[in-house]
């Protein structure tokens, strides 16, 4: 089983960054690909972005490429997003999803970001 932690949420103003952390815990994560999605109010819930099990290979949603990074450090259980001149559309409940292919996956409680015009 793996417990996730999303944290790193709040209110920022237009231009904004923010870094949303997601720790895990149960066991490594090393072996699972790691996600994060996001879900505004009245939405579905949107894919956001994604990394491989190395870090090799990155993945993101068009509304925030060039905006948004995510990393992770495989040592410290952890995965990352970067988010850097964030705008109002960004605000939404954020989660870290992670898949162990073929096996189990594992969501996150959310984080709220709100992003102030």
């Amino acid at each position: 089983q793996v417990q996730l932690i999303a944290s790193g949420g709040g209110l920022v103003q237009t231009g904004g960054s923010l870094r949303l952390s997601c720790a895990a815990s149960g066991r490594t994560v090393s072996s699972y690909g790691m996600n994060w999605f996001r879900q505004a109010p009245g939405k579905e819930r949107e894919f956001v972005a994604a990394i491989s099990t190395s870090g090799s290979t990155t993945n993101y949603a068009d509304s925030v490429k060039g905006r948004f990074t995510i990393s992770r450090d495989n040592a410290k259980n952890t995965v990352v997003l970067q988010m850097n001149n964030l705008k109002p559309d960004d605000t939404a409940v954020y989660y870290c999803y992670a898949e162990l292919r073929g096996v189990a996956g594992y969501w996150s409680q959310g984080t709220q970001v709100t992003v102030s015009s």
